[in-house]
């Protein structure tokens, strides 16, 4: 499997929470296509996390966009309201993009405290015919990244254990031992055992192609970021966008921890965008969407050398090392807490720079377990089930661990004591072993210190 869509163009605020929900309903309208006719009405059950900060996600506005068939990549200001007003002022939507049926959001949208058991974020589907009989039914688990898995993929993967590829590939890199052996072999460093990797699946002028638009919309997002058509950011906590007056204010300086208030401008001003429910790529979690990004303005405006051809080298170590993390762990807040989104973010870039800056496979693995092992045990605990507090800020410390990580890893001497596939696996495990109310449902932390706020 192609590792291309780890960066993906998607719309803000969470690629779990948003993203997913519009994915099931995109999916559900392909499982329904053929029973439009008989179809007379759509409810709908969020879960556990899904359920608990939905609102604040924009999950309950998602999954109606994706149920009308609107995808993403597609979705714009104007689409997101019209959609929205029909379904709650005429209540009505256009299934499928093909069939009006009436909506009720009070009654056909319905928000569960309970979680299902195969994931934190878990959503059911119904479509039903006049008489009130199911016509067909899906559960849906959003496993983060805007990936999305029916209850028996799901199912399937549990079973099997860790999401392995067992495939008839020349190349299949299910750990980091995997892509060292073969680096050792052949001479080669992640870049280029990446570049190998994605040839077995696309060209080498698509390959290209998708990472210069997704650089481009990086960019894109960031000059927004610093010039928004709003200033005050959407939900209870009306907080202030500071990308704007922090890009009047920052100048050049002779001081040499100054660069940090350009890293921390890059970073907020691209999460505030994605904090707006605005445009934003998905790396790998729209949560942690300004790390990467964050850390490529970093190379191209501060050091020598950083270009079009940089930036796809870049993002394709940033890909293979989230891929890792998505077969052997987590990228999502509500099944592993924030380690799993700032923390890839981090541990994605930190090799990515080092790969770019020309550091062989084994300082870059390091630059990676390095950057998570800093994140291990961060709670994903949103204040008003928004992604701003304390989310926009852990994106530009989490860009500038990376820094610190590729940095520290290139300038090493010593031999490591720690893999990336162990810090990997510790991630999951204390994932799996933190609280619920630390993971994604606002129960705990500054989610409730800060309850006063929302």
């Amino acid at each position: 499997m192609s590792n291309l869509n780890i960066f993906k163009i998607g719309v803000g605020p969470s690629s779990s929470h948003t993203l997913g929900p519009m994915l099931a309903g995109n999916l559900f309208c392909e499982k329904i296509s053929h029973q439009l006719n008989i179809i007379e009405k759509i409810q709908i059950y969020f879960y556990g996390s899904l359920s608990l900060t939905g609102k604040g996600h924009l999950s309950d506005k998602a999954i109606i966009w994706g149920l009308n068939n609107i995808e993403a990549k597609n979705l714009d200001t104007s689409t997101q309201q019209s959609i929205i007003e029909k379904a709650l002022r005429d209540k009505k939507i256009n299934l499928c993009g093909k069939k009006e049926i009436n909506f009720d959001y009070q009654r056909d949208l319905i928000f569960s405290k309970q979680f299902l058991l195969l994931h934190e974020n878990g959503l059911v589907l119904k479509a039903l015919d006049k008489a009130g009989n199911i016509v067909s039914e899906e559960t849906y688990y959003s496993i983060g990244g805007g990936f999305v898995k029916t209850a028996q993929e799901l199912q399937d993967i549990k079973e099997n254990g860790i999401q392995e590829e067992f495939t008839d590939n020349k190349l299949v890199f299910n750990h980091s031992k995997d892509i060292l052996e073969f680096c050792r072999k052949e001479g080669k460093n992640l870049i280029q055992a990446s570049l190998e990797y994605e040839l077995q699946f696309n060209s080498l002028e698509f390959i290209h192609n998708y990472c210069l638009e997704i650089w481009q919309t990086m960019q894109e997002v960031y000059n927004n970021g610093i010039k928004p058509q709003e200033n005050t950011l959407p939900g209870n906590l009306k907080l202030n966008r500071r990308a704007p007056g922090l890009f009047n204010r920052i100048q050049p300086t002779a001081d040499p921890l100054g660069i940090i208030d350009f890293i921390s401008l890059y970073a907020i001003a691209i999460a505030e965008e994605n904090a707006s429910g605005a445009k934003v790529v998905t790396a790998p979690t729209n949560g942690a969407c300004a790390v990467n990004p964050a850390v490529m303005l970093y190379l191209k405006n501060h050091t020598l050398g950083f270009n079009d051809q940089k930036a796809i080298e870049f993002l394709l170590v940033g890909m293979l090392i989230g891929s890792l993390y998505k077969k052997n762990a987590s990228i999502s807040g509500a099944e592993a807490g924030c380690q799993a989104e700032i923390g890839v973010a981090s541990s994605m870039a930190a090799a990515a720079m080092a790969s770019v800056l020309g550091a062989d496979a084994f300082v870059s693995s390091n630059a990676a377990e390095s950057a998570m092992e800093h994140h291990l045990g961060l709670t994903c605990d949103p204040v008003g089930g928004l992604v701003q507090i304390p989310c926009i800020e852990r994106n530009a410390f989490g860009a500038i661990k990376a820094i610190m990580a590729a940095r520290m890893a290139m300038s090493r001497k010593s031999t490591p004591k720690v893999t990336l596939d162990e810090v990997i696996l510790t991630m999951y495990n204390t994932g799996k072993d933190m609280n619920l109310k630390y993971k994604e449902t606002s129960l705990g932390g500054l989610a409730t210190t800060l309850s006063s706020l929302c």
